[in-house]
C-alpha cells in the first residue's frame, strides 16, 4: 500500500460497482479514507467491507443523488465520522441499461429521460459540489474530480441526454476550477470512452464493441481501474497545480482521423 493520501478523506458516488468502485479501491490503497456513496448500499458495503478487512478506513453511505437532503446527510454523516472532506468524486450517473436503452432518438425523446439525465448526471454533480466544497475551504483545499464521458465531446447516433448531461459537466468542472481555486481548491474532469460495464455488456452486441475498439489506439480494452489510476492521481499533491483539465481516459478514441480505423483495415489488407 503506498502513502501519497495518507490523512485524506474522500468520497466517492456510485462506488458500489464498476469504475467507482475501482476509484475507491485505488484510494484506500493510497491511504485515504473513503466514504462510499451509492443508492445501491449493498454494493458499497460490501466495498467498505472488503477495504476495512485490508487494513484500510472506509464507510459505506447510502445516497440518491436526486434528492438534495440525500446530499446533506452524506456530506453531515462524513464529518460526524471522518472530520472533514480532502477529496470528491462526482462518479454517479443513472446508466441503468433500461434507462440507457431509451436514451436513443431526440426526435422520439421522452423528456422524462432527458430530465433523469440531467437530475442525476448534472444537477447531482453540482448538489455534491455545493455541499462539500465549504468544508473543503475550511480545511484549506481539496481536489474535485467529476467523472464525464468521451461521449461528451462527440456528435453519436444514440444516447443524446446522457451526452448532453456530461457535456455540462465538462462546463461545471471549469466553472468550478475559476470559483474555487483561489480556495485552493482544484476542479478536473476525467473522460472515459468504452469500459466494459455490466451495463455496456446488456445493451450492446459484442459486434458493436469490437466496432467501437477498432478506434482505440492501444491494443487493449479499457478497464475501470484505467479510470481509478487518474483519479488517484488527480487526488494527489502531484497534481496539485492541474485544474480546470478535461481529461480523455479511452487510449485515445477521441483523438485521431475519423478514417482511422478503415485506414489501418486497409492498410492490414
Amino acid at each position: 500500500m503506498s502513502n501519497e493520501l495518507n490523512g485524506k478523506v474522500a468520497i466517492v458516488t456510485g462506488s458500489g460497482a464498476n469504475i467507482g468502485e475501482a476509484c475507491a479501491r485505488m484510494l484506500a490503497e493510497a491511504g485515504a479514507s473513503v466514504v462510499l456513496a451509492d443508492i445501491n448500499i449493498a454494493g458499497a458495503q460490501r466495498v467498505a467491507a472488503d477495504i476495512e478487512a485490508k487494513g484500510g478506513g472506509a464507510m459505506a453511505h447510502a445516497l440518491d443523488l436526486a434528492e438534495e437532503d440525500s446530499i446533506r446527510a452524506l456530506i453531515a454523516a462524513t464529518i460526524a465520522r471522518f472530520g472533514k472532506i480532502d477529496v470528491l468524486h462526482n462518479n454517479a450517473a443513472d446508466t441503468r441499461p433500461e434507462l440507457m436503452a431509451a436514451d436513443a432518438s431526440l426526435l422520439e425523446m421522452d423528456v422524462a429521460v432527458w430530465d433523469r439525465m440531467f437530475q442525476i448526471n448534472t444537477r447531482g454533480t453540482m448538489l455534491m459540489i455545493k455541499h462539500a466544497a465549504p468544508h473543503m475551504i475550511a480545511n484549506g483545499g481539496g481536489s474535485i474530480i467529476n467523472t464525464g464521458s468521451g461521449v461528451a465531446v462527440l456528435g453519436d447516433l444514440f444516447n443524446p441526454a446522457y451526452s448532453t448531461s456530461k457535456g455540462a459537466v465538462n462546463t461545471l468542472t471549469r466553472n468550478t476550477a475559476a470559483q474555487l481555486g483561489h480556495k485552493n481548491i482544484r476542479c478536473n474532469a476525467v473522460l472515459p470512452g468504452l469500459v466494459l460495464s455490466p451495463t455496456a455488456r446488456e445493451i450492446m452486441t459484442e459486434g458493436q464493441i469490437d466496432m467501437v475498439q477498432r478506434h482505440v489506439l492501444l491494443p487493449r480494452r479499457s478497464v475501470p481501474e484505467d479510470i481509478a489510476g487518474a483519479v488517484r492521481f488527480l487526488a494527489s499533491d502531484a497534481a496539485s497545480f492541474i485544474t480546470g483539465q478535461i481529461i480523455s481516459v479511452d487510449g485515445g478514441i477521441v483523438h485521431h482521423t475519423p478514417y482511422y480505423a478503415d485506414m489501418m483495415a486497409a492498410m492490414a489488407g
